[in-house]
């Protein structure tokens, strides 16, 4: 296991987090291109936990209105947050950990999810618009353009470090690293 202390700067725990204990869901949060799929899946590795891609759970609507560069509302989200919390829920009742991909851009969106449940961090993967344009930029095969950076940031409601359970990392930092760290980070956390 590595040494967490060495690394307190890519990696910051909210004090609900602290409090709640080793969450059993990861939502794997941020903006567009942040890196939320390759970090779920490198944490996913080494938790030995399912993954599902909130991408996949999306309307064929909302991919052809995030496809033509349309915002979507939070109406049109509203069913794919109600798929996710579902999924969240069915873990819950089965006892089983997962993680799940999805911007979770408003702490509103965040609540819907958790449904109140201590069991769920977000793990948020913070970088600044500078640090995530070029990433989307590179992108190949995804449905979302470029373009919709800035409204993702617009929308951006960053995790409250007080009163959310939360996980944040410094996307600026290697991604095997940042998976390293939250596992670690977790572990250390009281079952």
């Amino acid at each position: 296991m590595c040494d967490v202390s060495q690394n307190m700067d890519t990696v910051s725990l909210s004090r609900r987090l602290r409090q709640a204990g080793r969450p059993c869901v990861l939502i794997v949060m941020g903006v567009s291109g942040c890196g939320k799929s390759t970090v779920a899946h490198l944490i996913a590795e080494r938790l030995g936990w399912p993954v599902i891609e909130g991408d996949d759970l999306h309307t064929e609507n909302n991919i052809d209105l995030m496809s033509r560069g349309i915002p979507l509302t939070d109406a049109d989200r509203a069913p794919w947050l109600d798929r996710i919390a579902d999924q969240v829920k069915a873990w819950g009742a089965q006892r089983q950990c997962g993680i799940v991909t999805c911007s979770s851009l408003k702490r509103e969106y965040r609540e819907r999810i958790a449904n109140g449940s201590q069991d769920v961090c977000f793990v948020y993967l913070k970088g600044s618009k500078e640090d995530i344009a070029p990433r989307l930029q590179q992108r190949t095969g995804h449905f979302m353009p470029a373009i919709m950076l800035d409204s993702q940031f617009e929308t951006l409601e960053e995790p409250d470090m007080h009163e959310e359970v939360v996980m944040a990392l410094d996307v600026t930092a290697p991604q095997e690293h940042l998976a390293e760290q939250a596992c670690a980070h977790l572990a250390q956390l009281p079952a």
